[in-house]
């Protein structure tokens, strides 16, 4: 094979699996080549992420030694994501009665969805995380999107409990803006005992669902290493969760003149 072909063959691999340990000699047989060959096709398409801003290829030596693609977003890339999405979410037309804002297109749409995941991957990156932990119902595209990146699974608490999957684990806590008793479930087998998570959800405002998430948790003695929330509401008087990360803040929606004040979130700070 050509080396303008492994080239495309190679980087195709990488994208669609992310953080896979893969040993050289995989790839030699992939392009029937040497393994010289491979080993300089591999130094070019690291060159090329890390210029891009798309991560890096990690790679170890020995007997077990191989190649992982890390996806990293530069942070050039997600400030200007991030400003998009505030320009895009500031659109009058997003006000609905009682101060609310629309998302819901944010949250369909499968190209906004996935850079999301990108950006909230990157920062976790580091981490030692085995499985993505969110609750139904908009926090799923969110979750998967992140999953797809760190290459985990995806774990969904929700509000009652499913014939389908088997006993389950069940709390009640207080949701931290209404204040009223909630119940939140989670099947015993969807996470392993001692399991270390990332918590994502798509809006925080008190933060009571994430404490809900984080008690329950502790009922499979799992271990939260990051929470990561598209956006949040500022000034919130009453948060009970101050540990996470956000892209977006939602600092003011004027009825009156029809406008929304839309800030970036934690996530450069």
């Amino acid at each position: 094979m050509k080396r303008s072909n492994r080239l495309v063959v190679l980087t195709d691999y990488f994208l669609e699996n992310p953080r896979e340990h893969v040993k050289l000699t995989h790839f030699v047989e992939l392009c029937n080549t040497t393994k010289s060959s491979v080993s300089e096709d591999l130094d070019i398409i690291h060159d090329v992420f890390q210029q891009q801003g798309m991560g890096y290829l990690h790679r170890t030596t020995g007997a077990g030694g191989g190649v992982q693609y890390v996806p990293e977003y530069a942070s050039e890339k997600s400030g200007a994501f991030i400003t998009e999405l505030q320009r895009q979410l500031e659109d009058p037309v997003r006000i609905l009665p009682g101060g609310y804002l629309y998302m819901s297109d944010i949250l369909g749409d499968p190209k906004m969805v996935r850079e999301i995941g990108r950006v909230f991957a990157s920062r976790f990156s580091n981490l030692e995380i085995d499985a993505i932990v969110t609750v139904a119902t908009k926090g799923i595209p969110l979750a998967y999107a992140v999953a797809s990146f760190l290459r985990v699974p995806v774990v969904i608490a929700r509000r009652d409990p499913k014939v389908t999957e088997g006993s389950s684990v069940s709390i009640n806590y207080v949701s931290g803006s209404s204040r009223k008793i909630q119940t939140m479930v989670l099947p015993k087998r969807s996470l392993k005992e001692g399991s270390n998570v990332c918590i994502i959800d798509d809006f925080m405002m008190a933060g009571g669902t994430i404490a809900g998430i984080k008690s329950l948790l502790e009922e499979f003695n799992a271990t939260v290493k990051a929470i990561g929330v598209l956006a949040e509401a500022e000034d919130e008087e009453e948060r009970i969760v101050n540990d996470y990360t956000s892209l977006i803040k939602i600092s003011h929606v004027d009825l009156q003149n029809n406008t929304i004040t839309i800030l970036p979130g934690n996530y450069n700070i």
